[in-house]
């Protein structure tokens, strides 16, 4: 639904693009009307967006051992204790 009040918008876009690709940040009409200047809305904005992505980010993959390398692994790991078994 679309209404006729008109918002002041800042877009920020992201310094990580895996964490989001652009912040939104929607301006009270009493801040602006409060002696805050545009820029130091904008720099405040880009501040929280990279103060974001500084602690969401996004966690590495782990190293993922496939099937067969699991099972050949499990395999040798089976043999060597065979053989300090056999010489026991």
């Amino acid at each position: 639904m679309v209404k006729g009040i008109s918002r002041r918008v800042i877009v920020v876009d992201s310094p990580d693009p895996h964490v989001f690709e652009q912040a939104i940040f929607i301006i009270r009409n009493d801040s602006v009307d409060s002696g805050v200047s545009s820029q130091q809305l904008v720099d405040q904005a880009v501040q929280i967006a990279k103060s974001y992505t500084r602690y969401h980010t996004v966690p590495r993959r782990r190293f993922h051992m496939t099937p067969l390398v699991a099972g050949l692994c499990g395999a040798a790991a089976i043999a060597a204790v065979w053989l300090v078994v056999s010489f026991l």
